[in-house]
């Protein structure tokens, strides 16, 4: 088991602000010049370099493996799909003074913005459903473990990844198995194949695998994956499928990070209709 010294401190104050982060680094394009984008050397939060400092520190191969093992048999809680969002509502920080949104009512906005676009009714639920995985945090998962930027664990990593300095203190980085260009995997041996940096995407997409269409699960999987759904810096592992699918991941990014708005959903308006596109898709219960 991985050593974790300092492993548990919480750099981002909360879950929002990380998601106010991201519109940081992630800007509407029409707003911002494409050189201006992920500007790193003077963030606006100090808390985002220590995050993924212990990010890139702690994120390695046999740590990704045991999070697999200990978090996949999904054995820790049981409960509907909107209790699990009310249950992840409890992870709001009142103090935050960028937003006065919760996670469900994020979750709502960007589901309301894909379902006025036209999209189908899975897209949807996509929307409502990409960060659930974030309950992680609630059972004692530190923020670096559920939220961030993913990437490949198990070969080199990409300098095209956010502070990739800080991998210097990975010992995978060190490690002959794994800090080659493709390390422990083979040329385009497909995404399928390849362990990523362990988070709320992986977790929410093992959870739904059986539920739901492809390009929603593609979705939920890599959303995080910014490293190749913008930089492409991780091709040489993907396989023509995997390319065909981005565009679905492509297509849905906007909505999670532009979708925000001062005015929030009327919950108790939409919940019927979100409750009936649940029922539609997925069991009456998830396992967590």
């Amino acid at each position: 088991m991985t050593a974790l010294n300092d492993a548990n401190p919480s750099p981002l104050a909360s879950l929002d602000q990380w998601e106010d982060d991201l519109l940081t680094r992630y800007p509407e394009p029409e707003h911002k010049a494409k050189e201006d984008y992920r500007n790193y050397d003077n963030p606006e939060r100090d808390t985002v370099r220590e995050f993924y400092r212990l990010n890139h520190t702690y994120q390695t191969y046999d740590f990704v493996l045991e999070k697999e093992r200990e978090f996949l048999s999904f054995d820790k809680k049981e409960l509907p799909v909107w209790g699990a969002m009310e249950f992840l509502n409890t992870l709001v920080d009142d103090s935050d003074p960028d937003t006065d949104l919760d996670q469900l009512q994020h979750l709502l906005q960007t589901a309301e913005a894909i379902r006025a676009d036209g999209h189908p009714d899975w897209f949807v639920l996509t929307g409502f459903l990409h960060d659930m995985g974030k309950v992680l945090c609630l059972f004692g998962e530190p923020q670096w473990a559920v939220v961030g930027d993913t990437f490949p664990v198990g070969c080199a990593h990409s300098d095209r990844v956010v502070y990739p300095e800080y991998f210097a203190n990975n010992p995978d980085s060190r490690d002959e198995r794994y800090n080659t260009k493709y390390g422990v995997y083979e040329p385009n041996c497909g995404l399928r194949n390849v362990h990523m940096s362990w988070g709320h995407d992986e977790y929410l997409y093992q959870m739904m695998k059986n539920y739901m269409p492809e390009p929603a699960l593609y979705m939920m999987r890599y959303h995080s994956f910014y490293a190749q759904h913008r930089e492409e810096a991780y091709s040489h592992l993907m396989d023509e499928h995997d390319h065909k699918m981005f565009e679905w991941v492509r297509k849905f990014n906007p909505y999670d990070l532009y979708s925000k708005s001062p005015k929030p959903p009327v919950v108790s308006e939409l919940k019927p209709y979100y409750e009936d596109l649940i029922a539609k898709y997925l069991p009456a219960t998830l396992k967590l």
